[in-house]
């Protein structure tokens, strides 16, 4: 029996190592629920109740499990209500693939119901590529392209598929002119910087007398190396809200949250530290970082375009952040002065007391952060947690405490409302 376009697909991205599917149905995409239904053994279709949670979901996917996530969704409206969880995907730079279906191709440019030019409406949230399907033997290659694209630039890509081709013979492409012959497989680089600039960097932390480092994101899979570095250094360790999950906040000298939901503590570290250290972090509010002249500064980033644009750093590192430490860590002097890290350590558990004191005082009918203090401690190991924007994510950055083992996010750079219940639906 011949195998349909959509059921290509599936067989394709099953190959590319997805599991699971969020979405929501409709005509627009029958032809690829049905090839869902066929394949449901070897790909899970997990049904929302609206298409923005369904990206939400992807975006979820992606930043817990380090996969790129899919979602998936019909034309017209229902592709639209995709916009704003892809836009969380893009700004927090996840790998997220999104499937939409799109009017027969007789009827487009007819006005036809629900015509929408979905192109050009994706065009900016999946700038790095989207696509539409005119002609089976396209597939295999905008499949391909797509789920390597949003791997390698961490960024948000797109399929279009006109239903009446989801119901077509799957054809290869010819051995023509004109034709592309795709292949799979992706395994992320790791990248060093160049052995001078590691140096210059190490020359300037180990100047410091006063360092500190700010972490995000970015940095998730060096929580050893963060840590042998601020040993080495002296260092006290604030973290970015999407890097919350990077230290547990029993190390003494991890001051939590820094900027508008940040802690006293990370103010303090920023405003009297004379070296910043900034690993896998884009946070955006220059007016927490030091002073411009104050510090001398280090950056360390995967994306160049990301490097020195919340400060005017000394030396900018394009590089892993677990690797570029990993590199780092033989150029740095142990500081026998330890009264910089004394005052961060006095200043982080001062912080706390205060923070206990505010969760008990009393209110009506409760007061939130009680619920926060208490919940920390009843958090079970190696949990997932979740926080929609507004009070809420005030109450996560501050006053919930994480234990390693933990994973936490939320809209980062985007601080859209409703992703908190539909972002850790991954495991």
């Amino acid at each position: 029996m011949a195998t349909t376009t959509s059921d290509f697909l599936l067989n394709r991205l099953y190959e590319w190592g997805i599991r699971r599917i969020y979405g929501y149905p409709g005509d627009g995409i029958n032809g690829l629920l049905g090839a869902l239904n066929r394949q449901k053994e070897h790909i899970s279709f997990v049904q929302v109740r609206h298409e923005e949670n369904a990206a939400f979901m992807a975006c979820g996917h992606a930043k817990f499990t380090g996969e790129a996530g899919v979602c998936m969704a019909t034309s017209g409206p229902e592709a639209i209500h995709l916009l704003n969880g892809l836009y969380d995907a893009k700004m927090d730079h996840q790998p997220v693939v999104t499937i939409v279906g799109q009017q027969a191709r007789a009827a487009m440019g007819g006005s036809y119901q629900q015509e929408v030019d979905l192109a050009i409406l994706f065009k900016d949230v999946a700038h790095e590529y989207v696509q539409m399907v005119t002609v089976p033997q396209q597939l295999r290659h905008v499949i391909d392209r797509a789920i390597r694209i949003a791997k390698n630039e961490r960024t948000v890509t797109c399929i279009i598929l006109p239903n009446d081709l989801q119901e077509l013979d799957y054809e290869e492409p010819a051995r023509l002119h004109c034709t592309v012959h795709s292949g799979m497989n992706y395994s992320r680089p790791i990248i060093i910087p160049q052995a001078t600039d590691l140096g210059k960097a190490a020359d300037i932390l180990n100047a410091g007398k006063k360092v500190a480092m700010l972490v995000g994101a970015g940095a998730m899979h060096a929580a050893d190396e963060i840590i042998e570095v601020a040993e080495l250094l002296g260092a006290g360790i604030a973290k970015a809200l999407l890097g919350k999950a990077v230290l547990p906040d029993n190390i003494p000298y991890v001051t939590g949250a820094i900027g508008l939901l940040g802690t006293k503590p990370s103010w303090d570290l920023m405003m009297d530290c004379d070296t910043l250290l900034m690993v896998g972090s884009s946070f955006p509010y220059s007016e927490f970082l030091p002073k411009e002249g104050q510090a001398k500064a280090v950056q360390i980033d995967i994306d160049g375009k990301m490097l020195g644009i919340r400060y005017p750093m000394d030396v900018n590192l394009q590089g892993d952040s677990k690797g570029t430490l990993r590199a780092l860590i033989p150029l740095l002097k142990n500081k026998t002065d330890r009264s910089w890290r004394k005052n961060i350590e006095d200043n982080v558990a001062e912080w706390w007391e205060v923070l206990e004191a505010r969760a008990m005082n009393s209110a009506t009918p409760i007061n939130p952060q009680r619920v926060f203090w208490e919940l920390s401690k009843r958090l079970p190991d190696n949990c997932i947690l979740t926080s929609d924007s507004g009070s809420s994510a005030n109450w996560f950055a501050r006053d919930l405490k994480i234990r390693k083992g933990m994973m936490a996010s939320l809209s980062g750079n985007l601080a859209t409302m409703c992703p908190g219940r539909t972002l850790c639906y991954c495991r």
